[in-house]
């Protein structure tokens, strides 16, 4: 077929059809509007293919195994390995095989229509799209363009990586073989978590991190994470920089780290972090540019709203990783819902301006209590602010903090360990954030965020009467040793 140039309008055009834009496009149509989806790969995106499922996946066979060995009469019953195999055929299935049919025909059924292929914006709610069938889309929003597509890797600086075939997080969490040997450069989440799940499939991994093994988090929360991986046989190499990787004829990969011997592995993964994927989607033509050596980001407001957008500035939302504000798929949806919400209130004149804060249409949350977990055995997961954080941000802040040495954790497993912190704002009595280090203490996260997120006095939380013998009686001993 000859292809052919389509016009379309709609209400609201989002580009990138991953978790957070099937959310956006939801909340629009369930708002009333017409929306379309424009998405160059499989509907789903990043972390139903390659991040969050596939990752969670391969680290769940090596976690269960790993807890049923804690315990006297289930270890007894227990090989000492995992199938890879059977690893690998459970994470194909939670992917779908990277066939994305389920998520068509959920966007079809939802009346969200799509149109595959890249798009970029070419002015004022005006979108065009080179679709993969051939032809050439010029789209035009009535009301919104909605930015949701995701982040990218950051590449770090390091001589000869740029001419190398090399693992990021996609190559890793789709690998089909387990490399005899895996270098992995970088020590936050993916980098951690990727480095256990393939020492528990049978890899030799090093890790090598420029700075500390999980920064951002408590040193004694990060402390125990770090003993998991060694007790898997993880080699770690903390406050180290890569100097130069090198293939060699044979095809295997040396990293020449700073100070230290070489490193010879099979394969190289490289999770040094991501950046926001604005890159060709025509945000130079409203204006917007990077900074001399820098990624293109923007600034929006509690509706996703882009600051700064030339003339008009009620069009263009950017949400989820695409904003750069926080790097979790659950709360990119969080936005998603809030600014499919906002774009629908003001499209029926029900919204003008900015939105209350804790209302529907705004990301509030952002600000106060944004949850993350860190799937490693032990698991580390935190909600709002650090002491640091609370401090920066001009609270009276106190923590308290003590081992997870309850009745529920000596009967989870045998040799339990586990660490809890709460940082309190002395002036109003309320959490301002949360800690847990410890096997399955994601369970316990989210009780800490309605806490923080519902302000709730701590003389009223220490009414809540955790179940015995459960893991969660560490909030009890929390609560008594700050003095209630």
């Amino acid at each position: 077929m000859t292809p052919q140039a389509l016009e379309r309008e709609f209400d609201v055009i989002v580009i990138g059809a991953g978790a957070v834009g099937e959310n956006v496009a939801d909340r629009v149509v369930q708002g009333g509007l017409t929306a379309v989806l424009v998405e160059a790969e499989l509907v789903g995106g990043e972390c139903s293919y390659w991040a969050c499922i596939p990752s969670k996946a391969l680290l769940r066979s090596g976690t269960a195994l790993h807890g049923a060995q804690t315990v006297p009469g289930a270890a007894e019953a227990v090989t000492r390995t995992l199938d890879v195999a059977a690893v690998l055929k459970r994470r194909d299935y939670f992917t779908g095989n990277w066939q994305d049919d389920g998520q068509v025909k959920w966007v079809e059924e939802t009346g969200i229509e799509l149109i595959r292929g890249h798009g970029w914006i070419t002015g004022a709610r005006s979108v065009e799209v080179a679709g993969l069938d051939g032809n050439s889309y010029q789209l035009k929003a009535r009301h919104a363009v909605v930015l949701a597509t995701g982040s990218t890797p950051t590449m770090p600086p390091i001589q000869g990586l740029a001419d190398l075939q090399v693992w990021g997080t996609r190559e890793a969490t789709s690998a089909n073989e387990v490399p005899a040997r895996l270098a992995v450069l970088g020590g936050g989440v993916a980098g951690t978590e990727l480095a256990q799940a393939f020492a528990r499939l049978g890899s030799d991994v090093v890790l090598v991190a420029r700075s500390g093994l999980l920064g951002s988090f408590p040193a004694e929360a990060s402390k125990l994470v770090a003993a998991g991986l060694r007790a898997d046989g993880v080699e770690i190499h903390l406050n180290t920089s890569t100097e130069s990787i090198r293939e060699n004829p044979d095809g295997t990969f040396t990293l020449s780290l700073g100070g230290q011997d070489a490193v010879t592995a099979d394969k190289v993964l490289v999770a040094t972090g991501r950046h926001p994927a604005l890159e060709g989607l025509g945000l130079e033509s409203l204006g917007f540019a990077a900074e001399d050596g820098k990624s293109l980001t923007l600034t929006a407001d509690s509706t996703g709203l882009v600051q700064g957008t030339p003339g008009d500035e009620s069009w263009l939302y950017a949400v989820g990783d695409a904003a750069g504000r926080n790097f979790f798929t659950h709360q990119g949806k969080y936005e998603a819902r809030a600014t499919g919400d906002a774009i629908a209130a003001r499209a029926k004149g029900e919204l003008r301006g900015a939105p209350e804060a804790w209302s529907r249409y705004a990301h509030t949350a952002n600000e106060h209590a944004v949850p993350s977990v860190v799937f490693t055995d032990p698991e580390l997961a935190t909600v709002g602010r650090t002491v640091a954080q609370a401090a920066k941000d001009g609270y009276n802040a106190s923590s308290v903090e003590l081992p997870i040495q309850v009745s529920g954790s000596s009967l989870h497993s045998e040799n339990y360990e586990g660490w809890a912190q709460l940082v309190v704002d002395e002036d109003r009595r309320v959490l301002l954030g949360a800690t847990f280090a410890g096997p399955d203490v994601a369970e316990l996260l989210h009780a800490a965020t309605i806490a923080v997120v519902g302000e709730v006095p701590l003389d009223r939380l220490w009414h809540a009467v955790p179940s015995f013998p459960t893991v969660s009686e560490v909030w009890l001993r929390l609560f008594e040793k700050y003095g209630l």
